[in-house]
């Protein structure tokens, strides 16, 4: 009975030290004046400067550590700065306001824009979509007529016509005509957008239900394939050309010959040694026939639908091309690959084919969710008065904006713009330099500066409670004023001693130092024999620099840079042969390799030795502000240690990441 009590009593115990247990977010890591660092603060921070929680995990304690420090200075020093009223600070508050404007578009772009739309792109080019179309062209009807023939079409496709009957009555499109209006298999992001939304929308068999238009007219799509994609294919294959004069009697030998080689390779005949000696693809003959790798419409139609819908290693009965009479065999077939792998390839195919659409298409919502005003009697006025106005500083002192800058031209969501911020947001872009100002280009300044606000201010009201995109201002606001502090504390109070400096230098003068160097001039010449004749003629008391110049070669690209200074002699044959001479005007023998023979002159040899005080100046000057600065650190981060009196609590942090 007394152990069973013990026990009771135990477990009872246990409940309450477990109960009163912070959790693991809770658990105190630091303290300093009447606040404290928490573990899933410190977490949050360590995982973001490493780049992720994972390799938070990898880190060791002294890590941690390390970091618990350098993280207590830096929540001391955001505290300071409240204090000082620095978070309130108009300027500071003015820069974090300009960044959130011009960062807050470009992250919501790339977030809800690019990366969805690069998603979506990756998805959908898992598979590959077979496309008929009838062309109605405009060219010779209306707009309008070619409009309604097309939806008069699409009707009786719906009532059970045919669509090849269709196609043969009606398609202007002669190409795939004879193909009853086949275009092929089309993959996402190689076609036109809107192509691409009807093909990958509209079930196989189906006709979409609104006509297609183009700059050649309106299409009726019909979907008549979806499969699963096949990136790639490698395959080889022998061809015996067609006659070039079309002589059918000569196509009917070629196409015999092709079916004996056939027959040859069914028997066991190795294809790639029939290939190398019957093949007349220049091209892959050699390489017993191999083509390599390729894409889906890299081939004529007939070859890429043989290499593509055969089996690996098979090999395929004669197919005819405009070429000839091909034996195919398809080597090998690529996997779709996975979105981490294919993700670059996918955004560049993004960029150039889809995001212009995507782009307007949300500028469009956008567009639709406020209230856009154009002032257009203020608009014609400004035109009218514009007088040709350059699109530079002078703007500010010219009549158009004296008269007319505070002219109202638009109004976007309640917020009045006037002609002056037009002119303002024109000159930000150095692309609109010494523009002229006239009928034309005022509206579509005035489109484009709408276009810009309307993201703006779209994009500030979706981002005010994006978690993500709030610390990360958050992060740049203690950013600008962790640097305001620095400014304050640091880099005003540094005073550059110059006898200071000097000292420095004296204490450290074997950290400042040159190597051997030299100067020297190159003659050179690929021929042998007239470099004997350019030896002689130094050795009887030619110039150097008239040789030079009669000469006209000039020197190594290597070279180059010793002809006019003083340059390392490491890690150059030439220089070393020019240093080993004793005076300026010396001469080294014929010296070079198989691109030409030289010889040298000593210019300048300054051999390895201590920099004077003048030329190490820059690097003393650098150390010595390395060195105050990291004191007036120092002393600041002690003066707030002796405020703040902070604690921390290393035995905690074997705790960190373990949740």
């Amino acid at each position: 009975m007394f152990k069973k009590l013990i026990l009771i009593s135990l477990s009872t115990i246990l409940v309450f030290l477990v109960s009163c247990s912070p959790k693991h977010s809770e658990i105190v890591v630091a303290e300093y004046g009447d606040y404290e660092i928490k573990m899933d603060e410190f977490e949050k921070a360590y995982a973001k400067n490493v780049g992720g929680i994972e390799a938070a995990k990898q880190d060791s304690i002294d890590e941690y550590n390390k970091f618990l420090e350098l993280f207590v200075n830096f929540n001391m020093k955001l505290r300071d700065a409240k204090v000082r009223g620095l978070e309130n600070d108009p300027a500071i508050l003015e820069e974090l306001d300009t960044y959130k404007k011009n960062i807050g578009v470009s992250y919501y772009l790339e977030k809800e824009l690019v990366d969805k739309g690069i998603k979506e792109l990756y998805d959908r080019r898992r598979d590959e979509i077979r496309v008929s179309h009838i062309l109605i062209r405009k060219d010779k009807i209306t707009d309008e007529e070619a409009k309604a023939k097309a939806y008069e079409i699409i009707g009786r496709l719906r009532k059970g016509a045919k669509f090849e009957d269709e196609v043969n009555a009606n398609s202007d499109d002669q190409f795939s005509k004879k193909n009853s209006g086949d275009i092929y298999y089309i993959t996402a992001g190689s076609v036109l957008p809107a192509l691409e939304e009807i093909a990958y929308s509209t079930q196989v068999d189906s006709v979409n239900p609104e006509p297609l238009a183009t700059q050649y007219g309106y299409h009726v799509i019909k979907v008549t394939d979806r499969k699963k994609r096949t990136p790639q294919v490698r395959a080889s294959h022998i061809l015996i050309a067609k006659s070039k004069t079309n002589n059918d009697s000569l196509n009917t030998i070629a196409l015999e010959k092709a079916k004996g080689i056939l027959e040859r390779i069914k028997k066991g005949e190795d294809f790639g040694t029939l290939a190398k000696e019957f093949s007349e693809d220049p091209g892959s003959k050699e390489n017993g026939g191999d083509l390599g790798f390729f894409e889906r419409r890299q081939m004529v139609q007939p070859f890429d639908e043989t290499a593509f819908n055969q089996e690996v290693n098979q090999v395929s009965d004669i197919v005819e091309t405009q070429y000839g009479y091909h034996i195919i065999k398809t080597l090998g077939k690529t996997e779709y690959p996975s979105f981490e792998d294919e993700k670059q390839n996918v955004r560049n195919i993004y960029e150039k084919s889809k995001r212009k659409d995507d782009y307007q298409k949300l500028l469009n919502q956008f567009s639709k969710e406020i209230e856009i005003v154009t002032n257009d009697a203020n608009l014609k006025e400004i035109i009218s008065n514009s007088d040709s106005t350059i699109v530079n500083e002078d703007y500010w002192n010219s009549n158009l904006h004296q008269n007319f800058g505070d002219k109202v031209v638009t109004i976007i969501d309640n917020q009045s713009f006037e002609f002056d911020k037009i002119v303002d947001y024109v000159l930000q872009n150095p692309k609109n330099a010494n523009a002229i100002l006239d009928g034309k280009s005022i509206p579509n300044f005035l489109n484009g500066f709408k276009e810009d606000k309307i993201f703006e201010i779209q994009v500030a009201k979706r981002l005010a409670n994006d978690e993500n995109f709030n610390s990360l201002m958050q992060d740049y606001k203690h950013g600008i004023i962790i640097f305001k502090l620095q400014e304050d504390e640091v880099w005003n109070k540094m005073k550059m001693d110059s006898t200071a400096i000097k000292n420095l230098y004296e204490q450290n003068k074997d950290n400042y130092t040159l190597p051997d160097r030299v100067q020297f001039k190159e003659l050179l010449s690929k021929s042998d024999s007239l470099m004997e004749v350019y030896k002689k003629e130094l050795q009887n008391g030619a110039n150097f620099d008239s040789l030079l110049i009669k000469n006209k070669t000039k020197g190594r690209s290597e070279n180059l840079p010793y002809q006019n200074e003083l340059k390392e002699v490491s890690q150059n044959k030439y220089a070393q042969a020019a240093f080993a001479l004793s005076n300026p005007g010396d001469l080294t023998d014929i010296i070079g390799d198989e691109k030409g023979k030289s010889i040298l002159q000593l210019v300048k040899k300054d051999p390895a030795r201590h920099k004077t005080f003048d030329e190490a100046r820059p690097e003393v000057t650098s150390a010595y502000q390395d060195i105050e600065s990291a004191q007036l650190e120092n002393d600041y981060i002690s003066r707030l240690k002796t405020t703040y009196k902070p604690v921390l609590y290393y035995d905690e942090l074997q705790k960190a990441f373990k949740n």
